[in-house]
């Protein structure tokens, strides 16, 4: 069993900063972390950022520049640090972690990061 934990999300003014973590812990052999998504009330899921395979970048054209993933694989842990927040920012975010032999998805339970006007 994999667990995926994130944290850090809250209720940020327009303009703030927020930095979300995703820890993994559990059968994590042959886990990688692959990135975060979020979903926003009456929408649908989508990605914000991720890692490619090669370990490179890539990011929903609203938040470059604003966002940045990274990873530190010794403590299993992903982040999200988010600058510049606006309203439509305010989803409930998710981490996403990928079983490279089983080919298996897992995901979070998720933080909600509400930005206000």
């Amino acid at each position: 069993q994999v667990q995926l934990v994130e944290s850090g999300g809250g209720l940020v003014q327009a303009g703030g900063s927020l930095r979300l973590s995703c820890a993994a812990s559990g059968s994590i052999f042959s886990i990688k972390l692959m990135g975060w998504y979020r979903q926003a009330p009456g929408k649908q899921r989508e990605l914000v950022a991720r890692f490619r395979s090669d370990g490179s970048t890539n990011y929903l054209d609203s938040v470059k520049g604003r966002f940045t993933i990274s990873r530190d694989n010794a403590k299993n842990t992903m982040y999200l640090q988010m600058n510049s927040l606006k309203p439509e920012d305010t989803a409930v975010y998710y981490c996403n972690a990928f079983n490279i032999v089983i080919r298996q998805d897992y995901w979070g339970q998720g933080t909600q990061v509400t930005v206000s006007s």
